[in-house]
């Protein structure tokens, strides 16, 4: 028997780890239409600052289409200030959901693992 899920815990976490040249972002949890926000507002307060931006997916267990169209709108904000904005470790319902989309090829997807933000 599994133990139940804490109450308490967050359904969107976020662990930023940040160097002059790139941001990583380990994304932990569900990705929602009532946890979009919890994403994009300090994601998008990073752009100005960061020519790279890396959001580590593989601690995310579950996807909508709002929290696809959250990713897609932050594609969108980086783009047009000249940020790059990658996805990395992407799980397999994550995977399965942008090439359901054929949003696949939208995004940069990077290393699967070890990914170096120097």
């Amino acid at each position: 028997m599994t133990a139940p899920a804490n109450p308490l815990a967050p359904p969107l976490s976020l662990e930023f780890r940040e160097t002059p040249n790139a941001a990583l972002v380990l994304c932990r949890g569900k990705l929602l239409s009532n946890t979009t926000d919890l994403l994009y507002a300090p994601i998008s307060s990073l752009i100005p600052d960061h020519p790279r931006i890396i959001l580590d997916l593989s601690g995310l267990t579950q996807m909508d289409s709002m929290g696809l169209g959250s990713l897609v709108r932050l594609y969108l904000s980086a783009r047009s200030r000249g940020t790059s904005l990658e996805l990395a470790n992407l799980g397999q319902k994550v995977r399965d959901l942008l090439i359901l989309t054929n949003l696949i090829s939208v995004f940069t997807v990077v290393g699967e693992h070890g990914i170096k933000i120097g």
